[in-house]
C-alpha cells in the first residue's frame, strides 16, 4: 500500500506536508496542494479513513434504525426513505449504518451505538408522540433529525407533512362528491402522524358541519392485512361507511381488496384514498386517490439537516456542501385524485 511517507519522497515534502495538502488545508500553497494530490493519485494511494477518523474523533458515518413497526425493505414508504438518506449520505461522502430493532432492544441499540462512538448523528423516522427516541438524545445532546415531530420537543431539526391540511384536502374532495359517512382506519395514535392526521380529518368534517362517528374510527397496524381485517369489520356494521381513508396506501390496498370480494365496485360502491403516493398507488386495481409525499427528497432533506446538526456540534470535523436556511421544515403535500374516489 502506498503510504504518506511513499508520496513524500517521490515529492520531496515532509509526511506533515503530504497530509495537509491532501487535505486541503489552506495553509499549504496551492502548488504544493496540485502536486500532491496528483502524484497520490498516479501513485494509487488510498487514505486509511479508519485512522483520519480516529485522529479526529469522527465516525465520518450516520445511523437509522428501522422503526419497530417497519418491515424495513419490505416496506416500500421505508425503502424509499432510505434511498434518499443513503442517496444524500453519499453526495455528502458520509457513510450510513442501517440496523433493525425489535421492540425490546431498539433503545438499547441507540444506546450502544451512541456510546460507542460507532456514529455522529442519528436520523429518526415514524416519530411517536412521546418519543423515547427523542428524550434519550436530547437528554445526552446526541445529534439527530427527524421524519415527523412529536408533542413534548420542540427543538430538534425536522421534516414534516403538514397532516391536517392534507386530511382537510381528502375531507373536501370525499364532502363534495357527497360522503358523510367516512370511516378512518388509522395506524397507533401513539403516532404522531396518525394523531395528527386524524385530528385534521375531525376538525374539517366540523368546519362542513358534520361528525366523525367513532364507531367509524379503526385503531390498528400499518399493513395491508389490517386495512383488510378493519374493512371487514366496517362493512359489517349496519349503517357501514361509503368512503374510507387509510392512513397509508398500504393500509388503502387492503380495504380495496376486502371491498372487491364482496362484490362492491371501488369509486362507485365504495370510495378509497391512501396517504404516501407510494409508485404502486398508481398502478393498482383502480388506481389509488391519495396524498403526495415526496419520500426520496424528504429522506436527502432530513440528511441535510443531521449533517447541518452535527457541523454546528463539530464545525472542526465536519464540513458539509450543502445546507438548510431552516432547521424545521412543514411540507403542504398534495391530493392525487384517482379512479378508487
Amino acid at each position: 500500500m502506498v503510504t504518506l511517507k511513499d508520496i513524500g519522497l517521490r515529492v520531496n515534502r515532509s509526511v506533515t506536508t503530504v497530509s495537509r495538502a491532501l487535505s486541503g488545508c489552506s495553509d499549504v500553497s496551492p502548488d504544493t496542494i496540485q502536486l500532491v494530490q496528483e502524484t497520490a493519485k498516479q501513485m494509487g494511494y488510498v487514505p486509511n479513513t479508519l485512522a483520519q477518523r480516529l485522529q479526529k474523533k469522527s465516525a465520518d458515518t450516520i445511523g437509522i434504525i428501522a422503526p419497530v413497526s417497519s418491515m424495513g425493505y419490505a416496506e416500500s414508504f421505508f425503502c424509499e426513505l432510505l434511498a434518499g438518506i443513503g442517496e444524500e449520505a453519499s453526495l455528502q461522502g458520509i457513510d450510513l449504518l442501517v440496523a433493525y430493532a425489535k421492540e425490546e432492544n431498539e433503545m438499547a441499540i441507540y444506546k450502544k451505538l451512541v456510546t460507542g462512538g460507532r456514529v455522529d448523528g442519528f436520523i429518526l423516522s415514524r416519530t411517536l408522540r412521546d418519543d423515547p427516541r427523542v428524550n434519550y438524545l436530547s437528554s445526552v445532546q446526541f445529534p439527530f433529525a427527524a421524519f415527523g415531530m412529536v408533542e413534548n420537543h420542540h427543538d430538534f431539526p425536522y421534516v414534516e407533512e403538514d397532516g391536517e391540511y392534507a386530511m382537510a384536502q381528502l375531507v373536501d374532495h370525499l364532502v363534495g362528491r357527497g360522503h358523510t359517512r367516512i370511516a378512518c382506519i388509522c395506524p397507533p395514535l401513539s403516532v404522531m402522524f396518525s394523531a395528527v392526521r386524524l385530528r385534521g380529518v375531525k376538525k374539517r368534517l366540523a368546519e362542513l358541519g358534520l361528525e366523525l362517528d367513532p364507531s367509524l374510527v379503526r385503531e390498528g397496524s400499518f399493513d395491508q392485512k389490517d386495512g383488510y381485517d378493519q374493512t371487514n369489520i366496517l362493512l359489517d356494521l349496519p349503517n357501514p361507511p361509503t368512503a374510507i381513508i387509510g392512513f397509508n396506501d398500504i393500509i388503502a390496498f387492503g380495504v380495496i381488496n376486502a371491498a372487491k370480494e364482496r362484490g362492491l365496485k371501488i369509486g362507485r360502491d365504495l370510495a378509497v384514498t391512501g396517504f404516501d403516493d407510494i409508485p404502486m398507488a398508481s398502478l393498482y386495481r383502480p388506481p389509488l386517490t391519495t396524498v403526495n409525499q415526496p419520500i426520496h427528497e424528504i429522506g436527502s432533506m432530513v440528511t441535510r439537516l443531521l449533517l447541518q446538526s452535527i457541523q454546528e456540534k463539530h464545525p472542526k470535523n465536519h464540513h458539509t456542501n450543502s445546507s438548510l436556511e431552516k432547521s424545521q421544515i412543514l411540507l403542504r403535500p398534495n391530493l392525487i385524485i384517482r379512479a378508487s374516489t
